[in-house]
């Protein structure tokens, strides 16, 4: 009976014991609640956005000129540093010019006895003519003086020619420089026979790099918006401006994705459409007077094709693909999130248009975009992006 008594005054002990504890941890005051998230929001801006587009294309010399061994024989001589400046005027190659001095020599000679045959006819005729007009030769014989003066006449012309010739091939055999510009590396080596195949005939290229030229091609459909959009904004100019626009500015858009300092013009292109290809080919001309571009790169060539009117813009980074569906997380002022549905136009460098779904002025995150919800509270920090508005980044081949 003792024992019974001991064990159920030890289960009111813990009971009690068990309420006071929970009275403890009631009355305990409870931590704060935390604040909510920092993220980071832009405001979606709105201005007119001018659309460009880019087009693969190669550089070249705006003047491309290649050194050709007009004559035969063996090269003597290489009087330049290959990848250097060359002048105009300036002395590239000598090729042996003995076999061609020889013809002057040759020709000269033939020269000199025609022209001794044109005095000998001469001094005949001289004679001839007074007998024949005393009637002491026959005209026949008068006829014949003459004939043999002209033929002696023409046979000097020959030799004349004949000898122009041979120096002009003589000087063949010194090849100079047509233009200024930079010369590549050399085809032939000294002491090797040129100028017939299938030995080197062309020597060489001379490139001038500036202007550099990039060629380009548009496709047919690109050809007729830019000829409309031309005649379009040349109706809408003052004669004065119209004529001094005659093509489109262009960019050019380097390999490691810089672009160059100078803005370049079309400034020719093809008389027709490639029926191959179904392309048409422009080419423009850039300032280059640092020689940073070369030719043979690959570089793109990036033209105004349209200007879009209040465009909404916002950095690409705010958007969010699910199934083919973008979003965005729009940030009221008390933090509240909302997830909007958006249609996008355009990418513009690291912009998107955006064409339904914002309103300009609102917030949109930027960040920790994973783990927002509709309907979460965050702490909206407002950041600047760049105001400046790079061209479309799609290319066209």
């Amino acid at each position: 009976m003792s024992y019974l008594w001991r064990a159920s005054d030890a289960r009111l002990e813990i009971s009690l014991l068990a309420c006071v504890m929970l009275l403890s941890a009631c009355t305990a005051k409870e931590p704060p609640a935390r604040p909510p998230p920092e993220i980071k929001v832009v405001e979606v801006v709105q201005r007119d956005t001018i659309l460009k587009q880019d087009f693969v294309g190669q550089t070249l010399g705006s003047t491309e000129i290649p050194i050709r061994a007009r004559v035969e024989g063996v090269l003597e001589s290489r009087s330049f540093i290959e990848g250097s400046a060359v002048t105009k005027g300036q002395l590239l190659y000598v090729i042996d010019g003995r076999p061609f001095r020889a013809k002057v020599v040759e020709s000269e000679g033939r020269l000199a006895e025609s022209l001794t045959q044109l005095a000998k006819a001469i001094a005949d005729l001289a004679r001839v003519r007074p007998l024949a007009e005393m009637q002491a030769v026959s005209q026949q014989d008068l006829d014949a003086a003459v004939a043999q003066r002209d033929a002696a006449l023409g046979s000097v012309k020959a030799s004349e020619a004949n000898l122009e010739l041979a120096n002009i091939e003589l000087g063949y055999a010194s090849i100079y420089s047509p233009i200024d510009g930079n010369i590549g590396i050399s085809e032939a080596e000294v002491g090797e026979f040129v100028g017939a195949s299938p030995n080197p005939v062309v020597l060489n290229n001379v490139s001038l790099t500036d202007p550099i030229r990039v060629r380009f091609s548009i496709n047919e459909r690109e050809y007729l918006r830019f000829k409309r959009e031309f005649a379009a904004d040349r109706q809408h100019q003052s004669d004065a401006i119209a004529k001094r626009r005659t093509s489109f500015d262009v960019e050019l858009i380097l390999a490691d994705g810089t672009t160059h300092n100078h803005i370049g013009r079309v400034v020719a292109s093809d008389a027709a459409i490639n029926p191959d290809t179904g392309t048409f080919t422009l080419e423009a001309d850039f300032p280059n007077p640092d020689t940073i571009v070369t030719a043979g790169q690959f570089a793109r060539a990036r033209i105004a094709i349209s200007t879009i009117p209040d465009a909404l813009l916002v950095p690409q980074r705010a958007l969010t693909e699910l199934q083919g569906q973008f979003r965005a997380f729009v940030v009221d002022s008390e933090g509240a999130v909302s997830m909007r549905p958006v249609e996008l136009g355009a990418q513009v460098g690291r912009l998107t248009i955006v064409e339904s779904g914002l309103v300009k002025g609102e917030h949109v995150a930027i960040e920790g975009l994973l783990s927002l919800k509709n309907g979460a509270v965050v702490s909206p920090a407002l950041t600047q992006f760049s105001d400046s508005v790079p061209s479309i980044s799609k290319t066209r081949d």
